[in-house]
C-alpha cells in the first residue's frame, strides 16, 4: 500500500452581507467569506490537501479566480472534481482532518451537518472527516473578526500489486 499525505491552508476576508458558507452549508451570520466562488474556506483547504497529497498542484491552478465560469460557484463542485482527479491517479481517501480558526459564528453546532454534506461529495464516511474549531483568542485578523482561516490535512492510499515499488 502506498500512503500520501497532503496539507491545505486557506484564508478569506469576512464581508458584511455575504452568505457564510462553510463545509458546504450555510451558517446564519451577518458576515461571510469573500471570494470569487462562494468563499467556502473549509472546502478550499480540503481541496488543497487532497491535491497536494496526489501531487496535483493547488486549487488555484485548477480553478482560477480569474476565470469567470467559477464566479459564485458552489465549492462542492470543486471538491467533487478534485475527488475525481485524485481517484484518476489511483488513490482513495483514508481521512481528512481540518481546523477552522474563527471567532464568530460558532462552528461546533454545525460540524455534524458539514461532515454529512462533505462525506456525500467525497463518497467517504462522515467519521472519516474531522472538523475542529478554535479561535485565535482575539489576536490578529481572525481575532478582530476580519477573516477566517482553515488548516487541513488529507491522507490518501493506493493498493499496489506485488510487483509495484513504493
Amino acid at each position: 500500500m502506498k500512503l500520501r499525505i497532503g496539507q491545505g491552508y486557506d484564508v478569506h476576508r469576512l464581508e458584511a452581507g455575504r452568505p457564510f458558507v462553510l463545509g458546504g452549508i450555510a451558517i446564519p451570520h451577518t458576515h461571510g467569506p469573500a471570494g470569487h466562488s462562494d468563499g467556502d474556506v473549509l472546502i478550499h483547504a480540503i481541496c488543497d490537501a487532497l491535491l497536494g497529497a496526489a501531487n496535483l498542484r493547488d486549487i488555484g491552478y485548477h480553478f482560477s479566480d480569474k476565470d469567470p465560469q467559477y464566479k459564485g460557484m458552489d465549492s462542492k463542485v470543486f471538491l467533487r472534481r478534485v475527488v475525481e482527479m485524485v481517484r484518476e491517479c489511483g488513490y482513495e481517501i483514508s481521512n481528512i482532518d481540518a481546523t477552522v480558526v474563527l471567532e464568530m459564528p460558532k462552528v461546533n453546532p454545525h460540524v455534524p451537518h458539514m461532515q454529512e454534506v462533505m462525506a456525500g461529495v467525497l463518497n467517504i464516511r462522515p467519521e472519516d472527516i474531522s472538523v475542529k474549531a478554535t479561535t485565535s483568542e482575539r489576536m490578529g485578523f481572525v481575532g478582530r473578526e476580519e477573516g477566517v482561516a482553515v488548516f487541513a490535512v488529507a491522507l490518501l492510499y493506493k493498493i499496489l500489486d506485488g510487483s509495484a515499488r513504493i
